[in-house]
């Protein structure tokens, strides 16, 4: 391999590391909403796969090492996968252990890192003989994803009455736009579609602010008071398994491991069904607070990494919520990259082993090291300087450039009654899971009906 290919790879990882450190413990950013558009963007400015491979793993080992230093401080997760630990590090705040808390999450995620890596890149090999049987069959496979997150979702039957309009409005809109020749016939508008769903929240309460009774009952809450509490310095580089006690690193490396073999699941389903399963049975509040959140953070870091690899080594179709949500851009990213001429075409094994490592390593090495010794300084910084708002203003803003590109003007619109209905959706409880899955399997379920 080209050393030139290495040193931007590494580049490419430095800079994905900083920026998710940083994004990553601004309150509220969804996993989805700010890596997707991302690593589009870098799809469609034509670098090298592999560049692009090696950010994104180090993007998200970082996102995922961060989200939890607000949770831990300030009792606000810093991402959607964030959000089931708030309650165990909240009974760490309230015994006065913060520092504690930001320590065992870290080092949680860096084990789930160490075991997703090299797991992820067996079992991909091992379904790769199988890859081509399974993408022959993708449009029941999507379908079926549908109806099998719709069932594991808590009003399920909205959910599964949900799938099919859904799917008739992303087909009747972009029917529509073939009609009337805003794009051939060949083509099809998927980018734009998919981030309007991962918006759809956004979309939806902007567009409630427009209505003048709704906007007066907001809540205005003015600025907001977090007290952050002294934390205990640390010296030298700090060791995951001397953090973790010894029946913490078991639980947490169990954790994982069935966070990889079952990268088809619900990442957050499977992270509060686990880390309530494994600790259960622990009476002490502390310890047992403690071992749930390092074993459900590292779940949480291998069920994202594995969510990635396997089906993107192994199959070249996004068939996990993972990889439909964001990590979508390195499956389908048109017209630079499309189902058929992915990074699963592209790449080597080699490649994907190499750009893997190099992503996983340095983003432990700077954003573990920094979340471990300076997490209370970035939070401070991240809350008082960094908007929430000005963070989903930009994402928002490329929503719309890409939703003009995609198809103009119109598709402006498009977008913004697909977010609208999506954000309704999701409020009410049809997870983004069941609607990213609806996006892909509607040709094939509409076509059933022709």
């Amino acid at each position: 391999m080209d050393i030139s290919l290495i040193i931007q790879m590494v580049i490419a990882a430095v800079i994905g590391a900083t920026l998710y450190t940083i994004i990553g413990i601004a309150p509220g950013t969804d996993e989805t909403a700010v890596l997707a558009p991302v690593t589009l963007v870098l799809v469609l400015m034509g670098i090298q796969p592999i560049v692009i491979l090696s950010f994104f793993i180090s993007a998200i080992v970082a996102k995922k090492l961060t989200d939890s230093i607000p949770v831990a401080i300030a009792g606000i997760p810093g991402g959607v996968m964030a959000a089931p630990m708030v309650e165990h590090a909240m009974v760490l705040k309230k015994y006065g252990l913060p520092d504690v808390s930001i320590r065992k999450m870290a080092s949680g995620s860096v084990i789930g890192t160490i075991v997703a890596v090299p797991l992820s890149l067996l079992l991909a090999s091992l379904l790769a003989p199988f890859g081509g049987n399974i993408a022959q069959y993708a449009g029941p496979i999507f379908f079926g994803g549908a109806v099998f997150l719709a069932l594991m979702s808590k009003n399920r039957w909205l959910a599964l009455a949900s799938i099919l309009p859904f799917a008739i409005l992303i087909q009747g809109l972009r029917h529509l736009y073939w009609g009337i020749g805003i794009i051939p016939e060949d083509k099809t508008v998927f980018t734009s579609f998919f981030l309007g769903i991962t918006i759809g929240p956004i979309i939806l309460t902007l567009f409630e602010l427009i209505n003048k009774d709704i906007r007066q009952k907001k809540p205005r809450y003015g600025k907001k008071e977090i007290k952050v509490m002294k934390q205990k310095p640390t010296k030298g580089f700090p060791n995951p398994f001397k953090i973790l006690e010894r029946s913490e690193v078991r639980t947490t490396s169990f954790a994982s491991f069935l966070g990889v073999v079952t990268f088809f699941m619900s990442p957050v389903g499977m992270t509060i069904f686990l880390g309530e399963a494994l600790t259960k049975y622990i009476k002490d509040p502390v310890k047992r607070a403690s071992r749930a959140i390092a074993s459900m953070d590292g779940l949480t870091n291998a069920t994202y990494i594995s969510g990635t690899l396997i089906p993107l080594i192994a199959i070249g179709l996004p068939l996990s919520p993972t990889a439909i949500g964001p990590a979508i851009a390195l499956f389908n990213a048109p017209p630079v990259l499309t189902e058929e001429h992915n990074l699963h075409h592209l790449l080597t094994m080699t490649d994907f082993v190499v750009a893997t490592i190099i992503g996983a390593v340095i983003a432990i090495g700077l954003t573990y090291y920094v979340t471990v010794k300076y997490s209370q300084q970035i939070c401070a910084f991240v809350f008082k300087y960094v908007p929430h708002e000005a963070l989903l203003g930009v994402f928002f803003a490329l929503v719309l450039m890409l939703a003009y590109r995609d198809a103009g003007l119109i598709n402006i619109a498009g977008v913004f009654l697909i977010g609208i209905v999506a954000g309704t959706l999701h409020r009410w409880g049809v997870n983004y899971g069941v609607q990213f899955m609806v996006l892909y399997a509607a040709p094939w379920l509409l076509g059933l009906f022709s």
